[in-house]
This record gives C-alpha cells, sequence and structure tokens, in this order.
C-alpha cells in the first residue's frame, strides 16, 4: 500500500515539474516573441509558445485542443507569417526612435482598455462560480463536443477569425508587392 503511494506521489511531482517547465517555457518564449528584433526569430519564438501552451493543454486532458494547437498554430499560422516575412522582407526600424508616437500611445490605452473589458466580462459571466466546484462530463474536449461549440454557439467568432486570418493574407501580399515597388523605384511620389 504505501509503495502505491509513494509511486502516486511521484507522478504528481512529476505532473508539478512538467507544468513548471511548460509554464516557465511559455513566458520565456511570449517574452522573446515581442522582444526579439528580427522577425524570424520571434516567429520561431512563437512556435516555442504554441508548444508549450500544448503542453499546458495536455496536463488539462485536452488532447485534442494540444493537437489542434500543434496542427493549427504552430503548424499552418506560424507557417504563414513565415512566409510573409520572407516576402516583405526585413523592416529596419529603431525601436523608440524620437520617442512614443501617438499611435504607440494609442495602442496601449486601447490595449489597456481591452484587458479592463475582458476582466469585467468574465466577472460578470462568472458570477462567482469561479469558486465552486463544477462537473465536467466526459464529452468534454472531444472533437464532436468542440465541433458541436463552434458550430452552434460560436459560430460568429469562428467565421470572423477565418475572416481575419484572410485579410492577413492579402495584407501581406499588398504590403510585399508594395515594398518590392518601393525598392525597384517603382512608384509616384
Amino acid at each position: 500500500m504505501s509503495a502505491l503511494v509513494l509511486a502516486a506521489s511521484a507522478g504528481n511531482v512529476l505532473t508539478w515539474v512538467v507544468w513548471f517547465g511548460a509554464a516557465l517555457a511559455c513566458v520565456a518564449s511570449g517574452i522573446a516573441v515581442v522582444s526579439f528584433s528580427n522577425p524570424f526569430y520571434s516567429a520561431l519564438a512563437l512556435i516555442g509558445n504554441l508548444a508549450s501552451l500544448a503542453v499546458l493543454y495536455l496536463l488539462l486532458s485536452a488532447e485534442f485542443v494540444a493537437a489542434a494547437q500543434v496542427l493549427v498554430y504552430a503548424g499552418a499560422v506560424v507557417v504563414m507569417f513565415l512566409f510573409v516575412i520572407a516576402y516583405v522582407g526585413p523592416q529596419r526600424e529603431e525601436a523608440w526612435s524620437g520617442g512614443p508616437s501617438w499611435k504607440t500611445l494609442g495602442a496601449v490605452l486601447a490595449s489597456g482598455a481591452l484587458l479592463i473589458e475582458i476582466v469585467i466580462a468574465i466577472s460578470l459571466a462568472a458570477e462567482g462560480s469561479l469558486g465552486h466546484d463544477s462537473t465536467v462530463t466526459a464529452a468534454f474536449g472531444t472533437p464532436s463536443y468542440i465541433g458541436q461549440l463552434f458550430l452552434t454557439d460560436h459560430l460568429l467568432a469562428f467565421e470572423i477569425t477565418s475572416i481575419v486570418l484572410l485579410i492577413a493574407a492579402i495584407g501581406g501580399v499588398i504590403l510585399g508587392a508594395h515594398t518590392r515597388r518601393v525598392e525597384s523605384g517603382q512608384v509616384e511620389k
């Protein structure tokens, strides 16, 4: 009996070690994404961030979400980012040259307002239920359950996401074409 308890506690310790390792990798790669000046290295750090998130999903017993995280985001979306980076080419800009612009201040204010809105929306939607135990059914996290949620409750958000990704791809092609015309001197001033 004591060997069984010891084995169970060793598994629990291993779970915590993997969780802390994945959480540390997630935070470190997230910082690397925004701090690297080379966009190619930022995209590679994003792959590390998405992979560490997949490990955290595995620890939550959400195997389908972890697989989708790796296949869809770390695979397809980051490949699209790398394609756009390679197509547009390197952009050399000095960070904070001349102080923060009105665009930077506007972005900081907008992201702060968005953060406050998210916190308020989650607290209103939770209504004190975060402190109570909830039951999770066996169907939770299965492909059929996630598909049902995507195509019923979250259909609008799912379709808006696909449109935003399409617009991002088109924008990358337009920026790349404009950059190539500027470099060759074909743009009228």
